[in-house]
Order: C-alpha cells, then structure tokens, then sequence
C-alpha cells in the first residue's frame, strides 16, 4: 500500500507515518509539500491513497488573511482531490473539523452533537473547512473513495495547538477548578488506526470521530500532571466562579463547556479502536510511556 501525505511537517501526518512504522505494516508513506504550485507536477498515479491533512489552522483569524482560509482549507483540498481522481488514485482521506458546528459548549450544560446536527460553522476555518467537504463529496464515486472525518481536539506526543496549552498549564499551575464537564477528543494513535482501516477497506463517508470514552477537562489536567510527578488540588472555590462567570467568555467556555459527539453516531463498520486506557494515552502524550 502507497500512501501520500500532503503536509511535509504536518503533526497528523508524521504520526501516522509513525504509527505505520510501530505496527510493522508493509506500508510505503511519502510526503507531499503544498505550500507552492510544485505539488501539480508531481505524479499521483502509484498511490492507492491521498491523505490530506495540510491546512491553515491555530493561526489568528483577522480579515487580511481570511482569503488564504478558503486557498488552502477549501480550494487546494478540490484541487487535490480532483487531480487524484484523474490520475487513478482509489482513496481520498480528508481531516476535517468539529469546528464545522459552530459549537463550543456551555459550562453546566451538555452539547450532544449528532450526524442530524446543522453545520453552523463560525470561524474561516470552520467555514472552509465545510465548503471543502461540499467541493470533495461531488467526486465520489465507485473509483474513487472519498472520507471525511470531523475531528475534536486531537492529543499525542508534540502535539501542537490546544493540547500543548493545556500540557504547559497542567505543569504550572497549583490549583484547578473542580468542575465535571465532558469533551470529546482522539488520541492521535485511534485516528492513525482509522485512518489505516479506511484506506485498506476503501471505505467512504463522513465520520465524527473520537476517542471511545468522552473525559472531562480536570480529569486530563490531573492526568497529564501525574504523569510529570506533579500534584494539583481540585478547588472548589475555583469552580464557583468559572460556573458564575465563566459563561461570558469563549476561553471558559472552550475549557469547561461540555461538548462532545454521540457516541452511536461514532460507530464505523468493522472497525474498533485498540484496548488503550485514556491514562496510558495521557502517558504517551507527555512521552512517559
């Protein structure tokens, strides 16, 4: 199996490149850089496989560069999948986004996101993400297979954007508010695995994906401070402010809102996620295990 990777130094990628290595599969994975016209020379034609994880995300939204959203999320993923589909390639894997919904949750409600939720996308990457989807989904077919999977926050080792934040604050801080609100996330390693099952199983949709069991913001913090031999005490003071006030602002909300998927809305023919506790995960993320 010929795998091609868009996304020279993407962290979805490199992982999945990695997870091949581990479990010993016979798999070839290159890496295609996209941040030029150059890729439109290359020959896609010996790959069974396009996964495409390049894309603008964890930058600043401002109006100056909402334009280079829609370049890159939405018409350079078309451009891809349209020049896989003329040269042969069989599978067309596209990481998409939670952000799709528009939904960060609120703290001491539950947002149950369903596949009969309405996309309400409110950010560019958000937006050009589901135009992206929309563009991709018209080159389906028996050929030509294409897979779209929404993900939450993705953890793992060097993992960037929002875990990382959430790494260093779990490190520093002595106190954590004791609030029980639950997320949906994938660990890094659960979304490589899929990633392989669809690609040898050649199989199409859309997919919200996570991890098998839902966790909850003070469970990880504690979690990830453990693993570095650091203790933090769970107040409760703290949580009645974040539960008073913590609604007003997006940071809070992001942090202890309870947002996840249904879980029966997660569930993909023949597939099941290897038997990780979300401990050991937590483990391999802080790169103690």
């Amino acid at each position: 199996m010929r795998v091609l990777v868009t996304g020279e130094n993407s962290y979805a990628g490199r992982q999945f490149e990695k997870r091949i290595v581990d479990l010993e599969m016979d798999w070839e994975v290159d890496f295609l850089s996209v941040r030029n016209d150059g890729w439109k020379m290359k020959d896609f034609s010996s790959y069974d496989a396009i996964y495409h994880v390049a894309a603008i995300v964890h930058q600043k939204e401002k109006s100056e560069n909402e334009s280079l959203y829609y370049k890159v999320n939405r018409d350079l993923t078309f451009d891809l999948a349209e020049k896989a589909k003329l040269e042969g390639v069989k599978s067309f894997v596209f990481l998409s986004t939670i952000a799709v919904y528009g939904l960060i949750g609120r703290i001491g409600e539950d947002t149950i996101i369903s596949k009969e939720t309405k996309e309400n996308p409110t950010s560019y990457y958000g937006k050009s993400k589901l135009e992206a989807e929309q563009k991709i989904n018209v080159l389906q077919s028996d050929d030509f297979h294409v897979s779209i999977l929404r993900i939450p926050m993705i953890y793992g080792y060097g993992c960037p954007g929002n875990y990382s934040a959430l790494s260093k604050l779990s490190k520093k801080v002595p106190l954590f508010p004791k609030i029980n609100n639950k997320r949906s996330l994938i660990f890094v390693d659960h979304l490589s695995d899929l990633v392989n099952h669809l690609i040898m199983n050649r199989t199409s949709g859309l997919f919200l994906v996570k991890n098998p069991n839902d966790i909850n913001t003070l469970e990880m913090v504690n979690e990830i401070a453990k693993s570095n031999d650091k203790k933090i005490v769970n107040s409760n003071l703290l949580s009645f402010f974040v539960k008073l006030f913590g609604n007003q602002f997006g940071v809070t909300r992001k942090m202890f809102g309870s947002i996840i998927y249904k879980n029966e809305d997660c569930k993909i023919d023949g597939f099941q996620y290897t038997n990780l506790s979300f401990e050991e995960s937590i483990a391999r993320a802080e790169g103690k295990s």
